[in-house]
Protein backbone atom coordinates (compact mmCIF):
# COMPACT_ATOMS: atom_id res chain seq x y z
CA UNK A 1 0.00 0.00 0.00
CA UNK A 2 1.61 3.28 -0.85
CA UNK A 3 0.44 6.88 -0.13
CA UNK A 4 -1.01 7.39 -3.59
CA UNK A 5 -3.36 4.70 -3.03
CA UNK A 6 -4.66 5.89 0.19
CA UNK A 7 -4.80 9.83 -1.19
CA UNK A 8 -6.83 8.00 -4.19
CA UNK A 9 -8.71 6.04 -1.49
CA UNK A 10 -9.81 9.22 0.21
CA UNK A 11 -10.82 10.96 -2.25
CA UNK A 12 -13.27 9.21 -3.62
CA UNK A 13 -14.88 8.77 -0.45
CA UNK A 14 -14.42 12.62 0.11
CA UNK A 15 -16.32 13.64 -3.41
CA UNK A 16 -18.57 10.81 -3.96
CA UNK A 17 -17.22 8.71 -6.06
CA UNK A 18 -14.52 8.00 -9.09
CA UNK A 19 -15.74 10.95 -11.28
CA UNK A 20 -15.72 13.71 -8.50
CA UNK A 21 -12.28 11.84 -7.06
CA UNK A 22 -11.05 12.22 -10.68
CA UNK A 23 -11.99 15.81 -11.59
CA UNK A 24 -10.22 16.97 -7.51
CA UNK A 25 -7.35 14.83 -8.25
CA UNK A 26 -6.83 16.23 -11.87
CA UNK A 27 -6.22 12.93 -12.78
CA UNK A 28 -7.78 10.44 -15.62
CA UNK A 29 -11.00 8.23 -13.43
CA UNK A 30 -9.42 4.91 -15.02
CA UNK A 31 -6.18 5.77 -12.89
CA UNK A 32 -8.52 6.12 -9.97
CA UNK A 33 -10.02 3.18 -10.79
CA UNK A 34 -7.09 1.19 -11.05
CA UNK A 35 -5.16 2.72 -8.11
CA UNK A 36 -8.69 1.51 -5.93
CA UNK A 37 -8.50 -2.21 -7.50
CA UNK A 38 -4.77 -2.31 -6.79
CA UNK A 39 -5.41 -1.01 -2.90
CA UNK A 40 -8.00 -3.94 -2.73
CA UNK A 41 -6.24 -6.15 -4.09
CA UNK A 42 -3.11 -5.30 -1.77
CA UNK A 43 -5.23 -5.65 1.25
CA UNK A 44 -7.40 -8.49 -0.09
CA UNK A 45 -10.61 -7.06 0.97
CA UNK A 46 -13.16 -4.80 -1.35
CA UNK A 47 -13.47 -1.29 0.01
CA UNK A 48 -16.56 -0.48 -1.99
CA UNK A 49 -19.70 -2.08 -3.35
CA UNK A 50 -19.83 -1.17 -7.05
CA UNK A 51 -23.89 -0.85 -7.08
CA UNK A 52 -24.38 0.05 -11.19
CA UNK A 53 -22.07 3.32 -11.67
CA UNK A 54 -22.82 3.76 -7.45
CA UNK A 55 -20.48 3.26 -4.85
CA UNK A 56 -20.73 2.63 -1.15
CA UNK A 57 -17.94 1.44 1.33
CA UNK A 58 -18.41 -1.42 2.51
CA UNK A 59 -17.26 -2.29 6.88
CA UNK A 60 -13.59 -2.71 5.38
CA UNK A 61 -13.95 0.43 3.80
CA UNK A 62 -15.23 2.74 7.07
CA UNK A 63 -12.82 1.31 8.78
CA UNK A 64 -10.20 2.55 6.35
CA UNK A 65 -10.85 6.16 6.50
CA UNK A 66 -9.78 7.37 10.13
CA UNK A 67 -6.42 5.57 9.70
CA UNK A 68 -6.48 6.77 5.67
CA UNK A 69 -6.80 10.55 6.99
CA UNK A 70 -4.02 10.16 9.78
CA UNK A 71 -1.81 8.76 7.26
CA UNK A 72 -2.26 11.55 4.82
CA UNK A 73 -1.74 14.29 7.94
CA UNK A 74 1.62 12.90 8.49
CA UNK A 75 2.81 12.35 4.97
CA UNK A 76 1.72 16.10 4.20
CA UNK A 77 3.27 17.10 7.38
CA UNK A 78 6.71 15.45 6.45
CA UNK A 79 6.55 16.91 3.02
CA UNK A 80 6.00 20.28 4.16
CA UNK A 81 8.66 20.67 7.00
CA UNK A 82 11.21 19.12 4.21
CA UNK A 83 9.97 21.84 1.73
CA UNK A 84 9.75 24.85 4.00
CA UNK A 85 13.10 26.32 4.77
CA UNK A 86 11.82 28.30 7.56
CA UNK A 87 10.56 25.65 9.85
CA UNK A 88 7.23 27.09 9.68
CA UNK A 89 4.52 24.90 10.82
CA UNK A 90 2.64 23.39 7.98
CA UNK A 91 0.58 20.44 7.09
CA UNK A 92 -3.16 19.80 7.63
CA UNK A 93 -5.33 20.65 10.24
CA UNK A 94 -8.45 18.14 10.11
CA UNK A 95 -11.59 19.71 12.25
CA UNK A 96 -15.42 17.97 12.34
CA UNK A 97 -18.11 20.32 13.43
CA UNK A 98 -21.92 19.53 14.56
CA UNK A 99 -23.43 22.00 11.26
CA UNK A 100 -25.16 24.03 13.28
CA UNK A 101 -21.46 25.00 15.69
CA UNK A 102 -19.53 25.83 12.21
CA UNK A 103 -20.40 29.56 12.43
CA UNK A 104 -19.08 32.44 14.63
CA UNK A 105 -16.20 31.68 16.36
CA UNK A 106 -14.57 28.64 14.87
CA UNK A 107 -14.66 30.35 11.83
CA UNK A 108 -12.92 33.08 13.18
CA UNK A 109 -10.39 30.83 14.85
CA UNK A 110 -9.58 29.30 11.80
CA UNK A 111 -9.10 32.43 10.46
CA UNK A 112 -7.06 33.43 12.48
CA UNK A 113 -4.96 29.93 12.74
CA UNK A 114 -4.75 30.59 8.88
CA UNK A 115 -2.87 33.91 8.85
CA UNK A 116 -0.70 32.79 11.41
CA UNK A 117 0.22 29.55 9.48
CA UNK A 118 -0.42 30.16 5.87
CA UNK A 119 1.43 26.98 4.75
CA UNK A 120 -1.58 24.57 6.28
CA UNK A 121 -4.42 23.46 4.98
CA UNK A 122 -7.51 23.31 6.70
CA UNK A 123 -9.97 20.03 6.13
CA UNK A 124 -13.77 21.01 7.88
CA UNK A 125 -16.43 18.56 7.25
CA UNK A 126 -19.95 17.76 9.27
CA UNK A 127 -20.22 15.95 12.49
CA UNK A 128 -23.80 14.16 11.91
CA UNK A 129 -23.93 12.04 15.28
CA UNK A 130 -22.40 13.83 18.38
CA UNK A 131 -22.09 10.37 20.12
CA UNK A 132 -19.58 9.28 17.76
CA UNK A 133 -17.18 12.40 18.89
CA UNK A 134 -14.46 9.99 20.96
CA UNK A 135 -14.37 7.53 18.26
CA UNK A 136 -14.02 10.03 15.09
CA UNK A 137 -10.99 11.53 17.09
CA UNK A 138 -9.43 8.19 18.36
CA UNK A 139 -9.81 6.12 15.37
CA UNK A 140 -7.78 9.19 13.72
CA UNK A 141 -10.43 10.68 11.01
CA UNK A 142 -10.05 13.83 12.43
CA UNK A 143 -7.95 15.78 14.88
CA UNK A 144 -10.72 17.99 16.12
CA UNK A 145 -14.39 17.78 16.90
CA UNK A 146 -16.69 20.89 17.96
CA UNK A 147 -19.63 19.89 19.44
CA UNK A 148 -22.55 20.09 22.40
CA UNK A 149 -21.20 19.43 25.91
CA UNK A 150 -20.75 17.48 27.92
CA UNK A 151 -19.52 14.38 25.68
CA UNK A 152 -20.17 11.07 25.46
CA UNK A 153 -17.47 8.57 26.00
CA UNK A 154 -14.87 11.44 25.96
CA UNK A 155 -12.78 10.21 28.71
CA UNK A 156 -8.80 10.93 27.42
CA UNK A 157 -10.49 14.11 25.80
CA UNK A 158 -9.68 17.50 26.62
CA UNK A 159 -11.87 19.94 25.89
CA UNK A 160 -11.60 23.84 25.14
CA UNK A 161 -15.47 25.32 25.97
CA UNK A 162 -15.90 27.66 23.01
CA UNK A 163 -19.24 29.15 24.01
CA UNK A 164 -22.90 28.67 24.14
CA UNK A 165 -25.80 28.15 21.78
CA UNK A 166 -29.29 29.61 22.01
CA UNK A 167 -32.40 27.73 20.86
CA UNK A 168 -35.31 29.94 19.63
CA UNK A 169 -38.88 29.46 18.50
CA UNK A 170 -39.51 29.42 14.86
CA UNK A 171 -43.30 29.63 13.44
CA UNK A 172 -44.66 29.54 9.71
CA UNK A 173 -45.25 32.76 8.19
CA UNK A 174 -47.77 34.16 9.33
CA UNK A 175 -48.74 32.47 12.28
CA UNK A 176 -50.04 35.06 15.09
CA UNK A 177 -47.99 35.02 18.46
CA UNK A 178 -47.71 37.47 21.11
CA UNK A 179 -44.39 39.94 21.51
CA UNK A 180 -41.51 38.70 23.32
CA UNK A 181 -40.52 35.44 24.61
CA UNK A 182 -43.10 32.97 24.64
CA UNK A 183 -43.24 30.53 28.09
CA UNK A 184 -42.71 26.76 27.33
CA UNK A 185 -45.49 25.46 28.89
CA UNK A 186 -47.88 27.90 27.18
CA UNK A 187 -46.42 27.00 23.39
CA UNK A 188 -49.08 27.97 20.67
CA UNK A 189 -51.52 25.18 19.30
CA UNK A 190 -48.85 24.63 16.27
CA UNK A 191 -47.68 20.85 15.24
CA UNK A 192 -43.95 21.00 15.61
CA UNK A 193 -41.13 19.39 13.03
CA UNK A 194 -38.65 17.80 15.39
CA UNK A 195 -35.74 15.87 15.30
CA UNK A 196 -35.06 12.20 16.84
CA UNK A 197 -33.53 12.32 19.93
CA UNK A 198 -30.00 11.97 20.56
CA UNK A 199 -27.29 14.65 21.14
CA UNK A 200 -26.77 16.61 24.24
CA UNK A 201 -28.57 19.57 22.92
CA UNK A 202 -31.41 17.73 21.90
CA UNK A 203 -32.20 15.83 25.18
CA UNK A 204 -31.67 19.17 26.83
CA UNK A 205 -34.33 21.00 24.72
CA UNK A 206 -36.36 17.60 25.58
CA UNK A 207 -36.17 17.62 29.15
CA UNK A 208 -37.06 21.47 28.98
CA UNK A 209 -40.41 20.59 27.60
CA UNK A 210 -40.87 17.84 30.03
CA UNK A 211 -40.11 20.08 32.73
CA UNK A 212 -42.83 22.46 31.65
CA UNK A 213 -45.51 19.96 31.24
CA UNK A 214 -45.21 20.78 27.04
CA UNK A 215 -46.46 17.90 24.74
CA UNK A 216 -46.84 19.27 21.39
CA UNK A 217 -48.50 17.80 18.58
CA UNK A 218 -45.02 16.24 16.49
CA UNK A 219 -46.17 17.06 12.61
CA UNK A 220 -42.85 15.72 11.17
CA UNK A 221 -39.92 14.24 12.71
CA UNK A 222 -36.78 14.63 10.51
CA UNK A 223 -33.26 13.49 10.89
CA UNK A 224 -31.59 16.07 8.88
CA UNK A 225 -31.96 18.80 11.36
CA UNK A 226 -30.95 21.01 9.03
CA UNK A 227 -34.60 20.92 7.41
CA UNK A 228 -36.08 21.92 9.93
CA UNK A 229 -36.61 25.37 9.11
CA UNK A 230 -37.01 24.99 5.13
CA UNK A 231 -39.70 22.84 6.82
CA UNK A 232 -41.61 25.48 8.86
CA UNK A 233 -40.95 28.22 5.77
CA UNK A 234 -43.22 25.47 4.07
CA UNK A 235 -46.29 25.52 6.91
CA UNK A 236 -45.59 22.02 8.20
CA UNK A 237 -44.75 23.75 11.77
CA UNK A 238 -42.93 25.32 14.06
CA UNK A 239 -40.17 23.91 15.86
CA UNK A 240 -37.21 25.15 18.24
CA UNK A 241 -33.84 25.70 16.26
CA UNK A 242 -30.52 27.29 16.81
CA UNK A 243 -31.03 30.98 17.32
CA UNK A 244 -28.69 32.20 14.64
CA UNK A 245 -30.31 30.65 11.43
CA UNK A 246 -33.66 31.81 13.50
CA UNK A 247 -33.08 35.59 13.71
CA UNK A 248 -31.68 35.15 9.88
CA UNK A 249 -34.99 33.65 8.79
CA UNK A 250 -37.05 36.85 11.05
CA UNK A 251 -38.44 37.94 7.64
CA UNK A 252 -39.71 35.05 5.90
CA UNK A 253 -40.88 33.26 9.95
CA UNK A 254 -42.10 34.16 13.20
CA UNK A 255 -39.36 33.66 15.35
CA UNK A 256 -39.47 33.88 19.72
CA UNK A 257 -37.13 33.81 22.40
CA UNK A 258 -38.05 30.88 24.76
CA UNK A 259 -38.76 31.28 28.21
CA UNK A 260 -36.85 29.70 29.92
CA UNK A 261 -34.13 30.08 27.90
CA UNK A 262 -32.39 27.16 26.14
CA UNK A 263 -28.77 27.50 26.35
CA UNK A 264 -25.94 24.63 26.34
CA UNK A 265 -22.24 25.06 25.66
CA UNK A 266 -19.95 23.45 22.91
CA UNK A 267 -16.59 23.20 22.54
CA UNK A 268 -13.49 22.03 21.07
CA UNK A 269 -12.28 18.14 21.93
CA UNK A 270 -9.39 16.64 20.95
CA UNK A 271 -6.92 13.79 22.14
CA UNK A 272 -3.91 16.09 23.78
CA UNK A 273 -1.69 12.39 23.46
CA UNK A 274 -2.00 12.22 19.52
CA UNK A 275 -1.75 16.05 18.59
CA UNK A 276 0.14 16.66 15.53
CA UNK A 277 2.00 19.77 15.07
CA UNK A 278 0.03 21.84 13.12
CA UNK A 279 -2.94 20.47 15.95
CA UNK A 280 -1.01 21.48 18.67
CA UNK A 281 -0.64 24.95 17.10
CA UNK A 282 -4.29 25.34 16.44
CA UNK A 283 -5.23 24.24 20.69
CA UNK A 284 -2.49 27.20 21.23
CA UNK A 285 -4.10 29.56 19.06
CA UNK A 286 -7.70 28.62 20.74
CA UNK A 287 -6.42 28.94 24.53
CA UNK A 288 -5.11 32.35 23.45
CA UNK A 289 -8.15 33.13 22.66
Amino acid sequence: MDFRQVEYFLAVVENNGINGAATALGVAQPTVSQALRSLERELGVELFHRIGRGMVLTAAGRSLIGPSRQILRDVTAVEELLATSDGAVAGRLDIMAFPALSAGPLVELIARFRREYPKVAVRFSALQDEELVASLIRDGHCEFVVAHLPLEGGDGLEVIELGEQEWWLAYPPGSELPEGPIHLSELPDIPMVFAPTGGSMVDAVESALRAAGARPEISVLVGQREVRLPMVAAGLGGSIVDRVPAEAAGDRLVVRACEPRLVGTYGLAFDPATLSAVGQAFVDLVRRR
